[in-house]
């Protein structure tokens, strides 16, 4: 499975609980993993209930097996400094840079300047080896941009390439790139059974495909069981009314006759949802992209709910 891998997902359909799962998940069985952050939003630590992560590598789990997940929030500033220092040896000149807001100019005005410091700190963490030659990480994983940004954050370091052809800059964005677009990494895509979700992951993957990003599987997010079909619901209803009340009677329901209604319209509701999603599943498959699966949690997003979702995604197969 490859050592870099990047969740991104349209706003709302859960994709940095699906990226911190996806962390403990490959994290069993005694290996070690790294969960980044790049928007600042400090989502890994709420979910873990942990305090807000600083610039630095910091234990916030432990996976069955014995394995470590670690998290970073990468900050541009913090990163930039890191650079000038690695490749200029700027030392103290570089943080009087910071007092003078230089690194402020360069992080927003500088095309494309924040996503390489981004991601080049992540494809970092995947090539750094201990002293024995072992990875530093068994994986990475990054929880990145929503799915209509993905592309052009990961893209743009080739933009920067051209930019500066030459030097440690030209240097840094063409082994960024070379992370990026290998078989060590796979940007994976989470998604609702809905319309919006499903067609903006469509998309996302055709943009990904067309930069030669390599694409790593749909995460269908949040799926209800399905209790009724449509057969079993036109089966509850018209002349059955009076046998449904009956059946109701006849284990003690009270009030049964009142009941029969509403009942029908959550059978006819549910079943509505049933197809819709049956609609959305069907795009689904014709984007050519295998899929995970994962449970709608009632009990919201909570610690003990990150480990019921990499249960899951071990079942089906991560980290295998």
């Amino acid at each position: 499975m490859s050592r870099l891998q990047v969740v991104s997902g349209k706003g709302g359909t859960g994709k940095t609980t699906v990226a911190a799962a996806l962390a403990l998940a490959l994290a069993t069985e005694g290996k070690r993993t790294l969960l980044v952050e790049v928007e600042g939003r400090q989502g890994i630590a709420q979910l873990f209930e942990t305090e807000a992560l600083p610039y630095e590598e910091r234990k916030i789990a432990v996976a069955p097996g014995g394995g470590e997940v670690y998290a970073l929030a990468i900050d541009a500033e913090r990163a930039l400094l890191d650079y000038l220092q690695m490749f200029y040896k700027l030392g103290s000149a570089g943080r009087a840079l910071k007092k003078l807001g230089a690194i402020d100019f360069a992080t927003t005005i500088a095309p494309g300047v924040r996503d390489v410091l981004l991601t080049g700190k992540a494809c970092e963490a995947v090539r750094r080896r201990e002293k024995d030659g072992r990875p530093t990480y068994d994986h990475v994983v990054m929880d990145a941009p929503p799915t209509g940004r993905i592309t052009r954050f990961l893209n743009v370091n080739d933009e920067v390439a051209g930019l500066a052809r030459i030097g440690p800059i030209h240097n840094q964005a063409q082994a960024v790139m070379r992370v990026l677009k290998s078989p060590e990494t796979a940007v994976h895509l989470v998604t609702l059974l809905e319309e919006m979700p499903v067609q903006e992951t469509a998309d996302g993957v055709a943009e990904l495909r067309a930069a030669e990003l390599p694409v790593g599987r749909v995460v269908v997010n949040m799926v209800r069981p399905h209790v009724l079909d449509t057969a079993a619901v036109r089966a509850a209803s018209g002349d059955h009314r009076k046998a449904i009340a009956k059946t109701l009677a006849s284990v003690g329901v009270a009030g049964s006759a009142k009941l029969v209604e509403p009942l029908l319209d959550q059978a006819a509701e549910h079943a509505r949802r049933v197809e819709l999603e049956r609609a959305q599943r069907a795009v689904l498959d014709g984007i050519g992209v295998p899929a995970y699966e994962l449970p709608y949690l009632g009990d919201g997003g909570d610690v003990a709910g990150l480990y019921r979702l990499a249960k899951e995604l071990r079942r089906q197969g991560v980290g295998a």
